[in-house]
């Protein structure tokens, strides 16, 4: 269809006789809109509150790169980490490094108080930053006792978009593929990674 009105988007999404399925790609209101007005079936997502988890079996180096990574290489995107979350018997090995990086990157990190313990300047974190999808510098921080503290709080907060665990630990890589229920849930790999052409499946 050779048009950019977006008057057309409002008779399209009603031709049910000749459209089987439409897959909006857009922001949120767009997303809301044909949701609330298709006569099609809608293949749809609407937040990205993606998470990174970084297990006390991680590589240091490799978790610390993961996470920057996943919240720094572009801010504005649905597959961007807004939560990251590290096991306490790792987080005063990478806390401190992480958070030195994100300042100079001009991140504002909003933790609890464990957090804001180990990286000094971050903000509180409220409950509405767990839910929260940024698409900004800003990052929810959050050290929790272990794996399943973690896949609570995804299972909680999370928009079953993109989360990552950072581990050296098959058994654990291995479960929490298995019971993180997202689209994309990846092993030592940034959040960044859940995209078409990543995937060789072409344009999204």
């Amino acid at each position: 269809i050779d048009t950019a009105d977006r008057a057309a988007v409002g008779e399209l999404i009603r031709m049910a006789e000749y459209v089987d399925v439409i897959v909006p790609r857009g922001g949120k209101g767009l997303i809301e809109r044909i949701s609330r007005e298709a006569r099609v079936p809608v293949i749809k997502h609407l937040d990205g509150v993606c998470h990174v988890y970084i297990d006390d079996r991680a590589d240091i180096d490799k978790a610390v790169a993961v996470a920057f990574n996943a919240k720094t290489q572009r801010y504005g995107t649905c597959n961007t980490m807004e939560t990251l979350l590290v096991a306490e018997g790792i987080a005063e090995r990478v806390l401190p490094p992480l958070g030195r990086m994100y300042r100079e990157a001009g991140v504002e990190l909003r933790g609890c108080a464990r957090v804001r313990d180990l990286i000094p300047g971050a903000k509180a974190a409220t409950e509405d930053d767990w839910y929260a999808e940024y698409l900004a510098p800003i990052l929810a921080v959050r050290v929790v006792q272990g794996m399943d503290e973690a896949m609570d709080h995804i299972a909680r907060y999370g928009s079953a978009h993109t989360d990552a665990i950072v581990t050296e630990d098959y058994r654990r890589a291995r479960r929490f593929l298995r019971e993180v229920d997202s689209s994309s849930v990846m092993v030592n790999a940034s959040t960044r990674f859940a995209d078409g052409f990543e995937y060789g499946l072409g344009a999204e």
